[in-house]
């Protein structure tokens, strides 16, 4: 017998289109059935070390051909929240029995730490690894038998999970699902109207999605080159220190700061009286930067659409209502957030918010037109509850494309709804988050001291 079939066989679950539950062949018994976690980040594996810690049998799918792998895209950029606010509590208790050798919690991890540091012992745990499903990318989620339409008897059917393992088609199924898929893998385009359009996407090796590793591995790609950064928010931030130290290199490097801010300064954040040191030198920097002249800034500049031209890339937009168009760009970096892929839970009876896309009972809370990260109050399994029972959106996904997400915050949630789903009703309305009141974030401070000064915010 193969390790998928004796992983599966250990949690119960079918496998296969070929292949019957032996655990729920009728549809009868759901609640023998574990549940299912979508997606190994963090808050995935906090999951999963949450239901071992309450004895409650389990499976995790992972798209990626290991954990954290959309966390090492941008493994380069160090997190300026310490350690303390990384770690989940049972995800501790389980590593510590195991001996872990646990980092200083007050140092500040990169993205490839936190994988390799953390994320990897735990996974390789012997009460996770057997039920971790890693190149299995979930197609959709339904209820078995039953479509969404349909409502007589709907709670006491399993979940049922269409996937594809290494090419291979399989189904799984499972008494509860947890979506901790994220939004990192699918960002917004650069116009301000948030509409992909087809001369951006034709584009697309021209143009980085994210965080690029500047500095190291992606140098010679930004290297005297003329770069059009969009953005303004940390992301933006980040890869603009970095261009910067690159300059210093290569001196025929061109930086272009693209934002829709009303001014420059609104990017610039505290600075000096910034509750959090390291979040204020960040907005400290880029402010030393744009009035020395390494940067040009153009904002506001609202982007219509790009455009391939004999030049590179033009950026046509409009700027104090009049248009513009940004001529002769290599390269373009874009920060304009990400949002969630709904798709695979059409199926699924959901709550959505409309605007923030979010999980609907927590638009009001962590709209960013009202909210910073350090103004979400914490919130558990009755806020994340879906109309489909058992159901539940977690991590980053559950904010859609607000960018206010805590991994903290994420550790909380599924604390509470693992509570739930083991009975445990008193600890699933408890409250158990512990952050500063300034919220703690994520971007990139680049010096030529980078061991020294990466910094990051959300």
């Amino acid at each position: 017998m193969n390790d998928l079939n004796i992983s599966l066989k250990l949690n119960g679950c079918c496998v296969s289109e070929n292949q019957v539950t032996a655990a729920n062949p009728g549809g009868e018994q759901v609640t023998e059935l574990p549940v299912a976690i979508i997606g190994a980040g963090p808050v995935g594996l906090a999951a999963a070390a949450h239901l071992e810690s309450r004895e409650e049998s389990f499976f995790l799918l992972e798209a990626g051909n290991q954990v954290g792998s959309n966390i090492l895209s941008w493994g380069h950029v160090r997190l300026f929240s310490p350690w303390r606010y990384n770690i989940d509590k049972a995800a501790s208790k389980l590593l510590d029995k195991h001996e872990w050798n646990q980092s200083d919690l007050d140092a500040l991890p990169t993205g490839k730490e936190l994988v390799e540091q953390y994320l990897h012992p735990l996974s390789n745990l012997p009460e996770i690894q057997p039920f971790i499903h890693l190149n299995t990318k979930v197609l959709s989620i339904g209820k078995k038998d039953t479509d969404k339409m349909k409502t007589a008897n709907r709670d006491n059917v399993p979940f049922i999970i269409y996937a594809e393992k290494d090419g291979e088609f399989q189904t799984f199924e499972a008494r509860a699902v947890l979506d901790a898929t994220g939004t990192w893998g699918n960002p917004s385009p650069s116009n301000s109207n948030g509409i992909w359009v087809k001369d951006e996407i034709a584009l697309k090796d021209q143009i980085f999605y994210g965080i690029p590793d500047i500095l190291g591995k992606q140098k010679e790609r930004y290297a005297n080159k003329r770069v059009a950064v969009v953005g303004g928010g940390h992301s933006a931030i980040n890869a603009l220190l970095e261009l910067a130290t690159l300059k210093e290199s290569y001196p025929e490097t061109v930086i272009i700061w693209v934002m829709r801010r009303q001014k420059v300064q609104d990017a610039y954040g505290g600075e000096e009286k910034d509750a959090l040191a390291a979040r204020g030198a960040l907005g400290s920097r880029i402010h030393q930067l744009v009035d020395a002249n390494m940067i040009t800034v153009e904002t506001p500049f609202l982007i219509q659409y790009l455009k391939k031209s004999n030049r590179g890339i033009d950026m046509i937009g409009t700027q104090f209502g009049k248009q513009r168009t940004l001529s002769g760009i290599e390269e373009v970096i874009v920060n304009a957030g990400s949002r969630p892929d709904l798709a695979m839970i059409s199926e699924i009876r959901t709550s959505i918010d409309s605007a923030t896309e979010s999980v609907e009972a927590l638009s009001p809370l962590i709209d960013p037109n009202l909210h910073s990260c350090g103004t979400v109050r914490p919130h558990g399994e009755k806020e994340l509850r879906q109309p489909e029972q058992n159901f539940y959106i977690v991590g980053a996904k559950s904010y859609g494309r607000a960018p206010t997400f805590l991994m903290a915050t994420g550790y909380e949630q599924v604390r509470s709804i693992t509570a739930h789903l083991s009975g445990d009703r008193e600890a699933a309305e408890k409250v158990e988050l512990d952050l500063p009141e300034t919220g703690v974030c994520s971007v990139n401070l680049n010096s030529k001291n980078a061991s020294e000064d990466s910094i990051s915010c959300c």
